[in-house]
């Protein structure tokens, strides 16, 4: 069975590179620009995984995950957010909203490959 990642950055091109590093290794990908667009296609198919950036327009990190944890079927879903930020209040209001772990920007296509496959037993 083929896992689906969900890609969320404002950035075209940081989505490009994370979907670019999961597909190699298997995964398929879904791309979303933007908290909201995010959430329409969580609600067309639940991802098996998230991987969300926090400043996006429309609708942030925390608010996606927030409102991603009040809809069915997302409850074991992981979440990791990758972000240029590492204040230790966010990463708490992170954890606190669902998230799993998190990764900071720049990062290492290798080490975020493995954080997926970790937290999907892959």
């Amino acid at each position: 069975m083929t896992r689906t990642v969900l890609v969320v950055d404002d950035s075209a091109s940081v989505r490009r590179l994370i979907c670019s590093t999961l597909r190699m290794a298997g995964f398929d990908t879904v791309e979303a620009g933007d908290g909201q667009q995010a959430l329409a296609a969580a609600r067309a198919k639940v991802p098996s995984a998230v991987i969300t950036d926090q400043n996006m327009p429309n609708l942030d990190g925390i608010g996606f995950i927030r409102a991603f944890r009040q809809m069915p079927g997302s409850a074991g879903v992981p979440v990791i957010f990758l972000s240029t930020e590492n204040a230790d209040t966010l990463k708490a209001k992170a954890r606190e909203a669902g998230a799993l772990g998190w990764m900071t920007k720049p990062f290492d296509d290798r080490k975020l490959l493995a954080v997926v496959q970790k937290v999907l037993g892959a």
